[in-house]
């Protein structure tokens, strides 16, 4: 019998943004996080732990590579906000939001899950949704 293999986990998010500098300077001030990799106008690289945080310029990364390209990747991109989610404690969600706020960075929402874990909302320069949000939102601990 054949075992059909499942992911298990992500190695990579990827978001889009075309103002890649005004990304790199809020990444910086409010998140404190600095690019591992980079290519200017192209795409900004962050790594969380053993994850990788990835911004495309769509207008960059949606046309296909040329025929003596390096790393011949297919062309991908997406036009609109996308979504990703931070991990945090309940204190840590507490911490943000204060450093969020104090940063000028508007809380969209903030909440307590039905089945239990806290998560905060707010927006990146490119409209992007981000979240910190406690694991057990997913069950996970």
């Amino acid at each position: 019998m054949t075992v059909t293999p499942t992911p298990a986990r992500l190695l990579e998010t990827v978001l889009y943004a075309r103002d890649l500098p005004a990304i790199e300077e809020f990444y910086a001030r409010v998140l404190a996080m600095q690019p591992t990799a980079k290519a200017d106008g192209r795409q900004i690289f962050y790594r969380l732990g053993d994850q990788m945080l990835l911004f495309f310029n769509p207008l960059m990364t949606s046309r296909a590579p040329a025929d003596d390209a390096e790393l011949p990747v297919p062309p991908h991109g997406a036009d609109g906000e996308g979504h990703v989610c931070f991990a945090a404690t309940a204190d840590e969600i507490t911490q943000w939001r204060e450093r969020l706020e104090s940063q000028g960075i508007h809380i969209e929402a903030d909440f307590e899950w039905p089945n239990g874990g806290r998560s905060i909302y707010f927006r990146d320069p490119a409209g992007n949704c981000l979240e910190f949000a406690e694991p057990r939102i997913w069950g996970i601990e």
